[in-house]
């Protein structure tokens, strides 16, 4: 785990029973550490947004979505490795092939949408976000599906990514934390046009550290 994740993710993890090993967060320490444990235990390596039984099972949110509200025009997804948003994409346009796909990042995170306008993968170094989940570069075999089957990209601010999360605790109860409030956050930013549109959002993820809330810092 990077060695700034969030507490309430550590202390999840450690309850669970699991021997964490911290590095530095950024993607060559990850992978070194990663290859290192490798190496000295003989685990094998499950992706965690590269992998295709992952893509799969996160794909099945989507699913169940569209099987509750099939008329959907349009479902909103974040990205950080691609692994969420390429089981989106391939749920959603396999049962309703005319909807839109929209992944949004932060963007001071903003490798994928320039990968995505570019039509070729670019690597970043990342600035920091409060959206800490999204902080990874897009896979290499994720963008070859983002490619084919998301719509467009788009980015938001860190102002944006806070007032979604507090606007979504208030509004729905659901505690959700940084890294799941950016669909709402385009949509606050109006960086999407969603007038007249049955639009879903996936909002995933809700490890938040109660005694540092964005909007009290």
């Amino acid at each position: 785990m990077p060695a700034n994740s969030a507490k309430v993710k550590v202390r999840a993890v450690e309850r669970y029973g699991a021997r964490i090993v911290f590095c530095e967060p950024i993607e060559a320490a990850r992978e070194s550490a990663c290859a290192d444990v490798i190496a000295t235990t003989g685990a094998t390596l499950i992706h965690s947004f590269e992998n295709e039984d992952v893509i799969a099972g996160q794909g099945t949110a989507a699913v169940e979505l569209l099987e509750d509200v099939p008329e959907l025009d349009l479902v909103m997804c974040p990205i950080g490795g691609g692994g969420l948003l390429c089981g989106t994409a391939i749920a959603a346009k396999t049962m309703r092939p005319e909807i839109k796909v929209i992944a949004v990042e932060p963007a001071n995170a903003d490798d994928a949408a320039q990968s995505f306008h570019a039509g070729r993968l670019i690597r970043t170094e990342k600035k920091f976000t409060i959206a800490d989940g999204l902080r990874t570069n897009v896979g290499a075999p994720n963008f070859t599906i983002i490619q084919r089957y998301v719509d467009d990209i788009v980015t938001v601010s860190e102002e944006a990514i806070v007032s979604a999360m507090r606007t979504i605790w208030e509004t729905m109860k659901i505690i959700i934390e940084p890294s799941a409030a950016v669909p709402y956050a385009a949509t606050l930013e109006s960086k999407i046009d969603i007038g007249g549109k049955r639009v879903g959002m996936i909002l995933t993820g809700g490890n938040v550290d109660l005694d540092a809330l964005p909007w009290n810092l």
